[in-house]
């Protein structure tokens, strides 16, 4: 989604330049924008382009939640025309372009083998029994019922900037043999941090616990590279950059992954020792349940712990005042919640978005996907 959000960006810094046609605020003095200003071309809007490249994709990866995408996107739209951004044909022609642009990602995720990652019985017996072919032991759940394997063949699945012949030419060697010594000393090693972890080491494990019901590491990683964009006082293009840059990595790293895991097959830690269990978000190690009940100021101490590393940005997280005056409360309301900063933060936010050499900045970069996107309208 973030790939498609730049190349949608792209393209609009295309057309702004191409039409340069001014934002509403220029064009009349007497509008008073209620969003910090920039000197950008107003056609087409960048609010809209966004947020109908977004939509699109989210609708198709969330089908069950269509109506409160549709609904929030079109309240980002909305924002850009109260806050005097942008006219009705500049929110239009941007919404045209950003659907234009996802659709050429809704093809791409159509054809990428995403599909059939998750495999057949038949071939995840074929994975097991080549591990056993090499001597080893090979993955088995321990649930109950035993489930599958997790998209065995998601190492197939097409990655962004990488080939499978790459993918597979920088695979890791074989891991230590389910036999040997080295494999009995990592198990005891990882069965001494579960058993007796510190608070510190619990914390630790407790802000990685990226599993199901959380944004997953993937999502930990642009949750912790949101303050550095925001700090850097990124422009949307770049900002929209930065994030496609970061997830099409982490999309590549994971297949390679994947390609990995399921080329050998070898257990995890708990499949050599059942009773080691692996440390969840509601568990604690034998040390500290034991610490916490006699000392319970390091219970404390370990629950902020937690929570300082889990929550950095919780510490010093800059709010956003919201102004309800009279018939224009919902206006501002909406205006304050997709607004770009704060008053005090806006001159440096115009400092940082393209002007004048946005077209070399933006426009002429390689998009990620290339696609013909529709004209905006005149």
């Amino acid at each position: 989604m973030t790939v498609a959000q730049f190349d949608a960006l792209k393209a609009a810094w295309y057309y702004k330049y191409l039409y340069n046609r001014p934002a509403p605020w220029h064009v009349d003095s007497g509008i008073k924008p209620l969003m910090p200003t920039n000197d950008l071309p107003a056609y087409p809007s960048e609010d809209a382009v966004v947020s109908g490249v977004t939509a699109e994709l989210l609708k198709l990866l969330f089908p069950a939640a269509v109506e409160e995408i549709t609904l929030k996107a079109a309240e980002q739209r909305q924002a850009a025309i109260l806050a005097g951004r942008a006219a009705s044909s500049d929110v239009a022609a941007g919404l045209a372009l950003g659907q234009a642009v996802a659709t050429a990602f809704v093809a791409r995720a159509g054809s990428d083998g995403m599909r059939t990652a998750g495999g057949s019985p038949a071939i995840w017996q074929a994975m097991a029994d080549s591990a056993r072919a090499r001597g080893e032991i090979p993955w088995q759940s321990m649930e109950t019922p035993p489930r599958p394997p997790m998209l065995p063949l998601f190492g197939q699945v097409r990655a962004w900037m990488m080939t499978p012949t790459d993918i597979a030419r920088e695979r890791p060697g074989p891991p230590p043999s389910t036999s040997s010594q080295q494999m009995a000393r990592e198990v005891a090693e990882v069965r001494r941090y579960v058993d007796d972890g510190t608070p510190e080491e619990l914390a630790i494990a407790n802000v990685w616990n990226d599993g199901p019901s959380t944004p997953t590491p993937p999502g930990h990683w642009n949750l912790i590279a949101q303050p550095y964009v925001r700090k850097a006082e990124m422009s949307e293009v770049r900002a929209a950059r930065t994030f496609a840059l970061l997830n099409m990595a982490m999309h590549d790293a994971a297949v390679a992954c994947w390609e990995t895991k399921f080329f050998y097959f070898n257990p995890r830690p708990s499949h050599m020792d059942p009773e080691l269990k692996t440390l969840m978000a509601c568990r604690t190690s034998r040390r500290t349940r034991r610490d916490t009940r006699r000392f319970p100021r390091r219970r404390l101490k370990c629950c902020r712990m937690y929570f300082r590393a889990a929550h950095p940005s919780s510490i010093d997280r800059r709010t956003r005042p919201r102004c309800r005056v009279s018939t224009r409360a919902f206006t501002t309301d909406l205006i304050s919640k997709w607004g770009r900063c704060t008053a005090s933060e806006s001159a440096a936010t115009r400092s940082a978005l393209p002007g004048p050499t946005a077209p070399t900045e933006a426009s002429t970069c390689e998009p990620f996907v290339i696609v013909h996107a529709a004209t905006p309208a005149d």
